[in-house]
């Protein structure tokens, strides 16, 4: 690594804030990793029932609706005292789960209770911890500190998930757990070390009445809407959501066990590849950040994304397969790095953890896309629908970008068109 590239990865630390904070996103990245792993093989060993397992997993998203919520209040009382309070909520409950383990009274309906409770704040993690980089980065610093942000998640599913597994197979259930609250009480408190270095916006006068959260988030979702770039933004993160990441993440099992005829070993190989290739993307993307227009990466990276999975979906072996996987996980990063980078570089800072909170819906497009794909699959193959969906996919980004090309094209006229 060169001098240069070196100085462009270290230059978000020296801010301050995000010195605190990416530690603080790694811990909680990897104790997330590592809590899906634990509790969804508990809940499967302990009731033998797959459908019980898929009820688990529902819960993780309970919350997603909540997201711009989250954003309204993350606006009024700043992102780092947002963060801390939902951090140091994993960390209580999580303790819970510790302690039900330690004195033998864990079952899977205090799981599912607890992870619905978890599920409710969990979602708008990510939105809230992209916003806070908006809050402390510099407009020109952006790209790159998202790039390294980004590092904390793919990291923490190549290594957090394999680190829960070992654990449990090691100490037992209560002792990982007890690690597991650990990551979460150092995350609390190295994000109560966070904070804006930037002006924020001041508070009501004395007298005047501060308006309705419910007007906030109004305001926002009007914000978004009339803000050519945020809408066109956020619809391809809807198609992406919808078309993309059920062929790269909720079909992989099928995908493993039905056209390759592999077991759950080569699935997570095939997932360790995926998310190799989203680490390995999200670093390049440090290096290279400073000299790329974001709105032209997003718009390439997402079509260059549909090509690869179009490209995998002819694919029949894990040999050939996992490299593949590989090349579209370097895609999704760069794509989703640019994309929190143009939600973040040219809107109103009063608006960001809205914003972020907005962006969180589009992931509700996994659901359809994915429900949709099990209807189709039986009916005419997983190659036939994977390489329709990529096809759609293009097309519809392509429809994106012309409809919204004076913002989402001419990268440096965002605030103007806006």
């Amino acid at each position: 690594m060169t001098a240069t590239s070196r100085a462009t990865m270290l230059a978000p630390f020296k801010v301050r804030s995000f010195r605190f904070q990416w530690p603080a996103d790694l811990c909680t990245s990897w104790a997330f990793e590592m809590e899906t792993l634990i509790l969804g093989w508990y809940v499967l060993v302990e009731t033998q029932s797959v459908l019980m397992l898929t009820v688990y997993a529902a819960m993780q998203h309970l919350g997603t609706l909540l997201s711009p919520m989250f954003g309204v209040a993350g606006d009024r009382i700043g992102q780092r005292k947002l963060l801390s309070a939902m951090r140091g909520l994993y960390a209580l409950l999580a303790g819970s789960i510790m302690v039900l383990a330690f004195a033998g009274m864990l079952n899977p309906y205090a799981v599912l209770g607890i992870a619905t409770l978890m599920g409710l704040v969990r979602p708008s993690d990510i939105g809230m911890r992209t916003a806070l980089v908006g809050e402390t980065i510099p407009r020109d610093g952006l790209m790159g500190a998202m790039s390294v942000q980004r590092t904390t998640q793919d990291s923490a599913k190549i290594t957090g998930a394999l680190t829960g597994a070992g654990l449990v197979a090691t100490l037992g259930m209560g002792p990982a757990y007890a690690v597991v609250v650990s990551f979460y009480i150092i995350a609390c408190l190295l994000t109560l070390q966070t904070g804006a270095t930037r002006p924020v916006v001041a508070a009501p006068a004395a007298g005047v009445q501060q308006q309705s959260p419910l007007r906030d988030l109004k305001e926002g979702l009007v914000y978004v809407w009339t803000t050519p770039y945020l809408r066109g933004t956020i619809f391809l993160a809807f198609l992406v959501n919808l078309t993309a990441f059920p062929l790269f993440n909720g079909l992989q099992p099928y995908v493993a066990k039905e056209i390759y005829g592999a077991n759950q070993t080569t699935l997570g190989y095939m997932i360790a590849c995926a998310a190799s290739g989203a680490l390995a993307g999200s670093i390049v993307m440090t290096r290279f950040s400073a000299s790329l227009p974001p709105t032209r990466v997003m718009v390439f990276a997402a079509v260059a994304w549909f090509v690869v999975l179009a490209l995998y979906s002819r694919v029949t072996t894990p040999q050939l397969g996992m490299p593949v996987l590989f090349l579209a996980g370097v895609c999704q990063a760069a794509g989703m790095i640019s994309m929190a980078t143009v939600l973040l570089r040219n809107s109103d800072q009063r608006f960001r953890g809205r914003i972020m909170g907005v962006r969180m819906l589009a992931i509700y497009g996994n659901m359809p896309g994915i429900l949709l794909a099990g209807f189709l699959i039986p009916k005419f193959g997983y190659s036939t629908v994977a390489l329709a969906y990529c096809v759609f996919g293009i097309l519809m980004t392509a429809a994106i970008v012309y409809h919204w090309r004076a913002g989402l094209w001419h990268d440096e006229t965002q605030a103007k068109t806006g």
